[in-house]
C-alpha cells in the first residue's frame, strides 16, 4: 500500500467557526503559549470565555498550549506545567487532584496509517481524579488514565492505564502499585 497525502481530506471535521478559531489563535499565542504570561487567573478567565469548563483552583504555569479550550473541561485543583500541549481536537476530561507535568502531550487526533488517504482518527482523553501524567509523557487518543494512575517521565500510554497504578516505557506497562 501506498500513501497518497495528495487525496487526504479532513473537510469533516469542523472544530469551530473561523472567527472563534482566529480568535482563540491569537489568544492562544498571546496569553498560554508565550512564556512571559505567568499569570494563571487571567488563564483560567480566557479559556472560561472560549467555553472550557474549568474549576477552582487551576493551576496553569506559562508556555501552556491548548488547541480548542470548547473541548476542555477541568476540575478542582489541577495543575498544567510549564509546556504543556493539550491538542484536543476532541474532548479533553481532566478531573479533580490532577497533575501533569511539563512538556507533558495529551494527544487526540492520530492518522490511520492503513488508509492511503491517511484519515484523521479522534479519541478523548480522560484523566480521572489524582491521576498524574509525568514530565515529557505522551497520552494517546482514546486513553483514560484511572483513578491516581501515574505515569511516569518520558512514558507513552497507548492504552488505559489502572488505578492506584504506576506505568513506564513506550509503550507504558504496569510496574507497581501506587502505595
Amino acid at each position: 500500500m501506498e500513501v497518497d497525502l495528495s487525496s487526504y481530506n479532513n473537510a469533516w471535521y469542523k472544530p469551530g467557526n473561523r472567527l472563534k478559531l482566529l480568535l482563540w489563535y491569537f489568544t492562544n499565542v498571546l496569553f498560554f503559549i508565550n512564556p512571559l504570561n505567568p499569570s494563571s487567573k487571567i488563564k483560567v478567565i480566557l479559556l472560561k470565555c472560549f467555553g472550557a469548563k474549568l474549576g477552582d483552583g487551576v493551576v496553569i504555569k506559562p508556555g501552556v498550549n491548548i488547541k480548542y479550550p470548547w473541548f476542555l473541561s477541568v476540575g478542582n485543583h489541577c495543575w498544567i506545567g510549564e509546556n504543556v500541549w493539550i491538542d484536543n481536537l476532541t474532548q479533553v476530561t481532566i478531573e479533580d487532584h490532577v497533575c501533569i507535568s511539563q512538556n507533558a502531550l495529551l494527544l487526540c487526533g492520530n492518522h490511520n496509517y492503513k488508509c492511503p488517504e491517511f484519515n484523521l482518527i479522534l479519541g478523548k482523553i480522560t484523566l480521572k481524579k489524582g491521576a498524574w501524567v509525568g514530565a515529557k509523557a505522551v497520552v494517546c487518543p482514546g486513553v483514560t488514565l484511572n483513578s491516581h494512575a501515574v505515569l511516569t517521565v518520558g512514558s507513552v500510554a497507548t492504552k488505559d492505564l489502572d488505578a492506584n497504578m504506576i506505568y513506564q516505557g513506550n509503550p507504558a506497562i504496569k510496574i507497581r502499585s501506587r502505595n
